[in-house]
C-alpha cells in the first residue's frame, strides 16, 4: 500500500497528486502556477509579505528547501500559510532542487517524503500549528537575547570610542576639500559594482568626491574613475590604485599600530593614519566624510536595514557611525531610483512629433530655398524627385 497523501485539494488530482512548481528565486514556476499546485521555495524565516504572495497563488502545499523559521527571527509567514489551510513541508535541503523538475506531478506522504511516482525525491518535516507556535516563541526569545547582547556591545563601543563619535578625535585632519561637497563612499559589499554603474548619471551631474574602501579603489579605476581618497586595508589594494594620486587613509588600532605601513613607504606614498576600535573601513570612511563636512554622503555597498541588525549581519559600530553622519547619509539605491526614468506610455507620441517636426523643417527649407514662390518651389522639387 502506497503512502497516505498529506493533502488532497482538488478533484482532478486523485490520490493527492499535484504539479510541482519551482518558485525559488530566479525560477519561472510562478508564471505557470495554477491553484492546487505545489510551490517549491527556498526561503528561511519566511515573512508575511512572502507568505501573502504564496497564499494568492492558492497552492495545495508549500515545500521549503530551507526552514520556515530558522529560530532566530520571529516571523508570521508560517502562520499565515497555515491559516490559509496550506500544508507545509520544510528542511528538504539544497539537493532537493536538483532532484525535482518543474511541471512534474508529485505527492507528499504523511512521512514527509516527496514522491514522483514511486520514486522518493526528497524528505522534509511537516509543519503543524503546534510546531509553528513553538518555533515562533523560540525565535522571540532568541531575538531578545541577541538584541540585549547587541546593545551591550554598542555601549562598549561608545565607552571606548566616545571621543571619536562626539568630537572626531582621531579623524585625520587633512580633508578640507570635502566641505560642502557630495561624496560617494564605495565599499566592496554585495552589488557595489552594479550600484556604481547605475550611479553614473549622478556622478556626471554632480562630480562627487569618490572615497574608495579597500579593493573598491581598483574597481573605480576599472570604470574610468579616479578615487579621491582610499581608506582601508592596503593589502587589498593594488599598487596601481595606491599610485593613482588618491589620498591614502590607513586604519590603525587604538594604540596606533598600522598594518601595511612598510608597503606604503616602499611605494614612496604618503598616508594618514586613522586610529579607531572599529574593524570596518566603511565605518571610518563615513566618519571621515562627515567630520570634514560633506554635504551629502551616498553609501554604495555596505548598506543595511533593521532586518540585517536582527539577523546579526551588522556590527554596532556600523549603526553608530551611520547615525553620527545622520541625515547626510543616503543609500545608493535611493539615488539610483531617483535617476531611473520609467518608460513613458506617451513615447510613441514623442516619436511621431519628432517626425512631424522633421518633415515641417524639410518643407520650409525646400519652399523658401528656391527662386520662385513657395508653392512653385515645392512643386518643382516634387517633380524632380518623381
Amino acid at each position: 500500500m502506497g503512502p497516505m497523501a498529506l493533502f488532497s485539494r482538488t478533484s482532478d488530482q486523485p490520490g493527492g497528486y499535484a504539479t510541482l512548481r519551482d518558485c525559488t528565486p530566479g525560477a519561472k514556476g510562478r508564471k505557470k502556477f495554477s491553484a492546487g499546485d505545489i510551490a517549491v521555495i527556498d526561503a528561511a524565516n519566511i515573512s508575511r509579505p512572502e507568505a501573502l504572495t504564496l497564499v494568492e497563488l492558492q497552492p495545495s502545499a508549500v515545500v521549503n528547501v530551507a526552514k520556515f523559521s530558522a529560530g532566530s527571527i520571529p516571523k508570521c509567514g508560517p502562520h499565515m500559510l497555515l491559516d490559509a489551510d496550506i500544508d507545509l513541508l520544510e528542511g528538504l535541503g539544497e539537493e532537493f532542487i536538483s532532484e525535482f523538475k518543474d511541471g512534474k506531478k508529485a505527492h507528499i506522504g504523511d512521512d514527509g517524503k516527496v514522491y514522483i511516482g514511486d520514486k522518493v525525491i526528497g524528505k522534509g518535516q511537516k509543519v503543524s500549528r503546534e510546531r509553528a507556535d513553538k518555533n515562533f516563541k523560540a525565535a522571540q526569545g532568541a531575538l531578545i537575547d541577541h538584541m540585549e547582547s547587541y546593545f551591550a556591545r554598542s555601549i562598549d563601543f561608545i565607552n571606548s570610542e566616545g571621543p571619536l563619535l562626539i568630537d572626531g578625535l582621531g579623524v585625520p585632519a587633512s580633508g578640507a576639500e570635502i566641505v560642502g561637497r557630495k561624496a560617494i563612499v564605495l565599499s566592496p559589499a554585495e552589488d557595489y559594482r552594479s550600484q556604481l554603474k547605475e550611479l553614473r548619471n549622478f556622478i556626471r551631474e554632480y562630480e562627487p568626491l569618490l572615497i574608495a574602501v579597500d579593493e573598491a579603489a581598483d574597481f573605480l579605476l576599472e570604470q574610468g574613475y579616479k578615487p579621491d581618497f582610499i581608506i582601508g586595508d592596503l593589502d587589498k589594494v593594488s599598487d596601481e590604485a595606491l599610485r593613482c594620486g588618491a589620498r591614502i587613509v590607513v586604519p590603525a588600532d587604538p594604540e596606533g599600530s598600522v598594518k601595511g605601513l612598510d608597503r606604503i613607504q616602499e611605494l614612496g606614498i604618503g598616508a594618514m593614519t586613522f586610529p579607531a576600535a572599529s574593524e570596518s573601513a566603511t565605518d571610518l570612511a563615513l566618519l571621515f566624510a562627515d567630520y570634514h563636512g560633506a554635504g551629502l554622503i551616498v553609501q554604495a555597498g555596505g548598506g543595511f536595514d533593521l532586518d540585517d541588525i536582527f539577523a546579526n549581519r551588522v556590527a554596532p559600530s556600523a549603526v553608530l557611525s551611520r547615525l553620527k553622519a545622520g541625515a547626510k547619509v543616503v543609500d545608493a539605491q535611493a539615488v539610483i531610483n531617483l535617476y531611473s526614468v520609467p518608460p513613458s506610455r506617451l513615447g510613441w507620441l514623442w516619436a511621431l512629433l519628432s517626425i512631424v517636426v522633421a518633415l515641417a523643417a524639410i518643407i520650409l527649407i525646400v519652399g523658401f530655398g528656391g527662386s520662385q514662390s513657395f508653392l512653385s518651389n515645392l512643386s518643382q522639387t516634387w517633380s524632380n524627385l518623381f
